[in-house]
């Protein structure tokens, strides 16, 4: 009895966050010490100015030309604001650390909450481990451009790193992630805080910089108007189609914002900082991803010779030789563009490394929960270390396997971005559709509440998310053949029909999704 104290009087002193979450059956176990600004940051970074448009940013770009890549971020902006302030919206009400696993269940009822928040789970899982695989790709590619440019461009004789050393470069970072992510955890705090500013700090120099830097600028209705299909490179050509494609870095880069969401249950009036925080987030990389786009783009010198194979880049990776031509016209050499590159490449890092923690706690729950084949493997912790060493290195050998295509296949980063864009955005429609759908009488608002624009809010994100989802499994290049084959749909259709199967043969008779660790029933805490 003296140990014991009834739910409605812990009630009276808690914040509105602790409160809800706790009639939502969780008792507050970490320590609700961030500030809105901090959520913000941590969301922001998560996000990554670099990681999302500079990969995709040459490939984007040559399908139809200029305008249809710096419009095409608004128009994906616009419809992400739609994903956001539903997501923002259910946060609000359902402050949580597992968000979306648990928004699923919850919203979704006793009857399919369940399958809900199987689907999410695994949808996520499978964006997550994916996105190691993004960044390990993109962090390979900038460092074949630094070594080249290092080295003395590949006009010059510079070493144009082959298939098999970017092989292993790819499996290098990730094996790395996965060494502190199992032996570092205090170092990987560390450089969390250094990620932040680095994103900040690294995007506004570039943007400032580049254009100020090269010697001429391309005019405003080159960049805001110019359509210019490459069929002899893309094999497309329909504009429409082309249109289509060169909004996939927009799409890629604009989603992570549900980093908020996770760290909830450690933010200050995370009912109404957590969605402030998404929100925040969105407007944030929607300006500064703008402004990044814009910067490359109006500081092309030569729009033909970015993809030609002889050029000081060898035509690999259009970003670097925008870099180069600004830095070597002006000053003759290229140390400011390595210099540059180097910042783009520590976003890679940060990325890679931050995305691995989140994929192996994401594995590790849904261990828990027998959600995973051979459960009791991943869920065992590292005996000195308490860190989920097991699941790390599952996420770290699927990514490996993910990438080995390298050696034979020309689209391997194009199917890669597809299976985490396809998982990560998909499992924001789980919870989206099942808000969507439900009674309003079933619904408890948190402080930032839609009323009787959430039907139609929900309806254009989860279409939306439908649509993103459909692009990215579409060919990028023609004719298909086996080094243009875009094995997305192939991979996802063969590992999404297995989990579905395991549903239907087993899991749908024992999974019941989170777990309760408060009985409110009973009033005790």
């Amino acid at each position: 009895m003296g140990s014991e104290r009834s739910f409605a009087e812990v009630n009276t002193t808690m914040d509105s966050a602790e409160k809800r979450l706790n009639e939502l059956g969780y008792k507050q176990e970490l320590r609700r010490e961030m500030t809105m600004f901090k959520t913000l940051a941590i969301s922001f970074s998560t996000m990554t100015l670099f990681t999302g448009i500079t990969p995709l940013y040459g490939s984007s770009l040559q399908y139809a030309g200029p305008a249809t890549l710096v419009w095409g971020w608004i128009v994906v902006s616009f419809f992400t604001w739609f994903v956001g302030i539903a997501m923002a919206e259910i946060c609000s009400s359902f402050p949580t650390t597992g968000s979306l696993y648990f928004w699923a269940a919850h919203l979704a009822g006793p009857k399919w909450g369940p399958f809900s928040s199987w689907c999410c789970a695994w949808l996520e899982t499978i964006g997550l481990i994916a996105g190691i695989g993004t960044q390990a790709y993109a962090g390979s590619q900038t460092l074949q451009s630094i070594i080249l440019l290092s080295t003395g461009t590949n006009k010059g004789g510079g070493y144009f790193a082959p298939k098999w050393l970017f092989l292993c470069m790819y499996i290098a970072l990730t094996v790395i992630w996965a060494v502190l992510n199992t032996f570092a955890l205090e170092v990987i705090a560390l450089i969390d805080i250094v990620s932040i500013w680095w994103q900040v700090i690294g995007g506004l120099v570039i943007v400032i910089m580049l254009p100020l830097v090269a010697l001429t600028t391309k005019s405003a209705s080159f960049v805001f108007t110019h359509i210019e299909l490459a069929p002899e490179s893309t094999g497309i050509s329909s504009k429409p189609y082309a249109a289509i494609l060169s909004f996939l870095v927009s799409q890629y880069s604009l989603y992570g914002y549900d980093a908020a969401a996770h760290l909830t249950e450690e933010t200050k009036g995370a009912d109404k900082n957590g969605p402030i925080a998404i929100l925040g987030s969105i407007g944030m990389i929607s300006v500064f991803g703008w402004a990044y786009i814009l910067a490359l783009t109006f500081s092309i010198q030569d729009f033909g010779y970015l993809y030609d194979p002889n050029n000081e880049t060898a035509g690999a990776f259009v970003p670097a030789q925008i870099l180069y031509d600004a830095f070597h016209g002006r000053y003759h050499n290229s140390a400011g563009a390595i210099i540059l590159l180097f910042v783009i490449w520590g976003s890679f890092f940060f990325g890679g490394l931050s995305i691995t923690t989140s994929a192996a706690r994401v594995v590790y729950a849904l261990s828990r929960d027998k959600g995973v084949p051979f459960s009791h493997l991943w869920r065992q912790l590292h005996p000195k270390y308490k860190v989920p060493s097991n699941a790390v290195w599952l996420c770290a050998a699927i990514c490996i396997l993910l990438g080995l295509p390298i050696l034979k296949v020309n689209v391997v980063f194009t199917a890669i971005t597809s299976i985490c864009t396809i998982g990560w955005v998909g499992g924001y429609a789980v919870p989206i559709f099942a808000r969507l759908v439900m009674s309003e009488r079933n619904f408890k608002p948190g402080p930032f509440y839609l009323g009787k624009a959430r039907r139609p809010v929900c309806l254009v994100a989860f279409l939306w998310i439908c649509y993103t989802c459909s692009v990215f499994l579409l060919p990028t290049l023609y004719p298909i053949t086996w080094d243009t084959f875009n094995y997305a749909p192939v991979a996802l259709g063969v590992g999404l029909g297995l989990i579905m199967l395991w549903w239907l043969l087993d899991a749908r008779k024992w999974f019941k999704g989170p777990v309760r660790n408060i009985d409110i029933q009973n009033g005790k805490v």
